[in-house]
């Protein structure tokens, strides 16, 4: 933290200086028919605030130099407008976009998602509101190239173009979730949609800005817990909705006010449901079988039997007796009960922003298909009540509050997060203005089981990005320090990870050019990666005589890790450009190169992974015969070569983005079916003969890997009431031995229905998510399916204020769906048919 404090001192030294005087520019925009566009937004280059136009398309911006305009509104082409600092008035025109064009918080340079040279999606306002979930993965899978990892739908995290877990990155305004989502798949993120502003997806490597955990990609959730905006009056929203198929009620509320430059800030969410309902589908024979992508190769044959025999459950449910097959319509221990609310205040001046925040996030979660292989369940140090202070109902009114804490297993996530930011806008002739983002989270998962403690998990994390914005000569750009500190620890008997610290240091540049038609973006960070795991009760020598006792080698291949220290240096180099060919169209190519050291669970597993029902060893560890092998000497980096190719059209009544890429990845690090089985009373061994209680062995492999396929999403706008969208996206990721790797999206085609009249919008969304067949050597294929969804959405006023009533019909013909990509296919398909009923208010 010294370093931290040094920083912040020689920062707050800065903003001691003298103060240029402010003069007002006042303005109006007005859109192509000279009409004045309300709640626009004006944001002047190189500062951090931004005002709002009112209803009559005027607004008043103090300046204090020659400067640019940046007006941006949801619908319209973005706007920059050079202005001095005697103008005095400006006129602004937009032109409507047949594509949403919103600005991406998370690029660093003030772009909108049409003018970025890598593929981004941008969820905000109400459609952002209709369609949030728990949790973001849900929130965001039906977005071409995004798809979820479905743990059930309270922990499901987002998968970009077929990556997941340590390579996407999951930030909160720029700073990482800090979470344990990346350690197992039962690990829901800790964003919630409904607190957000907008929610950014960067697709492809965003490794420059955010390091090496964003290989594959960025979700940005962009909030206001720190306003940076002068708010001059009381102003908010409340949102409640009720969700039929899981009796889920959400309650979410909005306030803000300020005075004289000083602004306050908070939200908070509660959501409370029980267990979700499902079409009639049959549950798997065997527990330890249906952990999708951990089967065996001669299981195939009889994956998916139970599909075929739902097409005709109605006519013939006697069937189920018959061939002995068990159905259910309820994925049992999927209850969510949560709470989280956020703080913040700031002051915004001429120069300077300041600001500080808080958020508290306290949320219990069933995990379903979680059950105790390959030992003995002893509770350890850790065995005391923890079901005191809260109460959750299951799905069913005669499910107690007691079921849940005696029978079920789940999770109790608390997170505290702190953040700070600090934004000086400088106006020099190169130097536009400085930025410090800080932030703290204290974050600890509990599995409880039987009403008691298991498996506690834990993540301090302190990260800060020192940002400096800056023109030379005709390039404008970026360049920053980014420094991180994890301390992550596992404690109880299924932590399958020893405890870890993990520091980054890093630098990096971000420039850009204007040429004509044609804008060119380089960029480079250069990444410290120190990690630090603490030992157990195992040596660095592993060579065990196989003929000893085998409760000592049990002991000691199930709980025992090894010290190890990794110290690389990871580089990241990115070249793009945007050639705007015509007025509202262009294309726009990016290739980049980035490197990424693993993870602690890629490196240092050696235990059961109960979420998986798999025994996981990691890439440190050598299998030879009898004899487990500590033997991290020839590790490497993951290397990403990825080129993205993206044709967009976002003018008129017919607008379209189109992205091909394809990913070369050297030394990727994947899980691989192994030649040995586990079992609480022999330990690792040989899998020559059978044992009821087995689980397969997969260890952490590197070698060469190419993902490729496309996206598009397309609009044409038939009349001024109604509009059209096509969206679908295919992806094809392959070893370089030609196998496939595991757990791939399906590939999905969906058209989208929008109708408005006066003050009422309706939805109409199809999508169908097709077989997935090309699977690895060890997985069932999925079979498709087509969801049907409706939603309705009215604008009215009550009592002079804006309201908005929703009904969302999802899974509208109750169709049974299996997500290809989740560990627990065969035991948590898809939500059946719900009914959304909602309303929202602003004042």
């Amino acid at each position: 933290m010294f370093k931290q404090s040094l920083i912040a001192s020689a920062l707050f030294s800065l903003l001691g200086t003298s103060q240029a005087y402010a003069g007002q520019l006042t303005g109006k925009v007005v859109d192509a028919n000279n009409q004045p566009l309300s709640n626009a937004t004006v944001h002047l280059h190189g500062k951090s605030k931004a005002v709002k136009s009112d209803k009559n398309g005027q607004f008043t911006i103090e300046v204090d130099s020659d400067a640019q305009l940046h007006i941006t509104k949801p619908n319209y082409l973005d706007n920059r407008v050079n202005i001095t600092e005697q103008q005095g008035f400006v006129r602004v025109q937009l032109e409507p976009t047949s594509v949403e064009s919103i600005v991406v918080y998370s690029s660093a340079l003030h772009k909108n998602s049409m003018e970025m040279t890598s593929p981004v999606s941008v969820l905000s306002g109400d459609e952002l509101k209709n369609r949030a979930k728990p949790t973001l993965g849900e929130t965001l899978k039906g977005q071409p190239g995004i798809n979820a990892s479905y743990f059930g739908p309270v922990s499901s995290s987002p998968i970009i173009r077929g990556l997941d877990g340590p390579r996407v990155k999951i930030t909160q305004n720029g700073l990482d979730s800090s979470d344990a989502s990346r350690v197992g798949p039962d690990h829901a993120n800790t964003n919630d949609s409904l607190a957000a502003q907008q929610i950014e997806v960067l697709r492809g490597p965003a490794t420059l800005l955010y390091g090496s955990g964003a290989i594959g990609g960025v979700v940005n959730v962009v909030d206001n817990r720190i306003p940076t905006d002068v708010i001059d009056s009381l102003q908010g929203a409340a949102d409640y909705s009720h969700d039929t198929n899981s009796n889920t009620n959400t309650f979410a509320v909005l306030l803000e006010s300020g005075f004289d430059g000083f602004n306050f800030h908070f939200d908070g969410v509660k959501r409370k449901g029980g267990d979700y309902e499902t079409p009639n589908f049959a549950q798997p024979h065997d527990d330890h079988e249906s952990h999708d992508g951990h089967e065996h190769e001669h299981e195939h044959e009889h994956e998916h039997e139970h599909e075929h025999e739902h097409e005709h459950e109605h006519e013939h449910e006697h069937e189920s007796e018959s061939h002995e097959v068990e159905y259910a319509n309820k994925v049992d221990n999927t209850f969510i009960d949560s709470e989280q609310f956020n703080f913040g205040t700031s002051y915004v001046g001429d120069h300077l922003t300041l600001g500080l925040s808080y958020g508290r996030i306290d949320t219990d979660y069933g995990i379903p298909a979680h059950s105790h292989v390959g030992h003995d369940h002893a509770h350890d140090d850790h065995d005391h009540e923890a079901h005191d202070d809260h109460d959750h109902e299951a799905h069913d009114d005669h499910e107690s509050e007691e079921s849940h804490a005696e029978e079920s297993v789940f999770a109790r996530v608390k997170q505290d997060r702190w953040q700070g930011l600090i934004n000086y806008a400088v106006h020099s002739d190169w130097l536009e203005s400085i930025g410090l983002r800080v932030g703290y989270t204290d974050y600890e998962h509990a599995e409880i089981e039987h009403g008691n403690i298991g498996t506690v998990f834990e993540n301090d994390t302190t990260e800060l990005r020192l940002t400096a914005e800056h023109r030379l000569g005709e390039w404008h750009g970026t360049v920053g320090y980014h420094f991180s500190d994890s301390d992550y620890s596992a404690n109880g008997e299924e932590a399958f990870t020893p405890s870890t610290q993990t520091k980054t240091h890093a630098f990096y540049i971000l420039e850009e050019r204007r040429f004509g038609d044609f804008t060119l973006e380089l960029g480079a960070r250069v990444e410290d990666y120190q990690l630090s795991s603490k030992g157990d009760s195992l040596e660095d020598d592993h060579d065990h005589d196989h003929d000893h006792d085998h409760d000592h080698h049990d002991s000691e291949i199930e709980t025992g890790f090894i010290a190890y220290d990794l110290d690389m240096t990871n580089l990241s180099v990115s070249v793009g450009g945007v050639y705007d060919y015509t007025a509202g169209s262009n294309v726009a190519v990016s290739l980049s190169r980035s490197e990424r050291a693993p993870l602690t669970a890629e490196l240092l597993s050696n235990g059961i992974h109960i979420a998986t029902s798999t025994y996981e060893l990691g890439l440190g560890y050598e299998l030879e015969g009898d004899h487990l092998h500590f033997e991290p000497q020839d590790i490497e980096q993951e290397t990403s070569t990825n080129l993205d190719v993206s044709f967009r059209k976002f003018s008129g009544d017919f607008g379209y983005t189109v992205n091909f890429f394809y990913n070369d990845i050297e030394n990727f690090y994947y899980q691989a079916l192994t030649d040995y089985i586990f079992t609480a009373e022999h330990g690792l061994e040989i899998a020559d003969h059978a044992h009821d209680d087995a689980i397969p062995v997969f260890k952490f492999e590197s070698s060469d890997a190419k993902l490729y396929g496309l996206e598009f999403d397309a609009h044409y706008k038939l009349n001024r009431f109604a509009r059209v969208k096509v969206f679908g996206d295919s992806i094809t990721a392959k070893l370089d031995n030609d196998e496939y790797l595991p757990r791939i999206p399906s590939n999905k085609l969906g058209v989208d229905y929008e109708h408005r009249y006066e003050n009422l919008t309706a939805n109409f969304t199809v999508t169908h998510y097709f077989d997935q067949d090309n699977v690895a050597r060890y997985e069932s294929e999925t079979k498709g399916y087509t969801m049907v969804d409706v939603s309705l959405n009215y604008d009215f006023e009550l009592m002079g204020n804006d309201m908005v009533g929703y009904l969302n019909l999802d899974n509208l013909t109750d169709e049974l769906g299996y997500v290809h990509s989740s560990f627990i296919k065969e035991q948590a398909p898809l939500p059946g048919r719900n009914i959304k009923l909602g309303i929202r208010g602003y004042f």
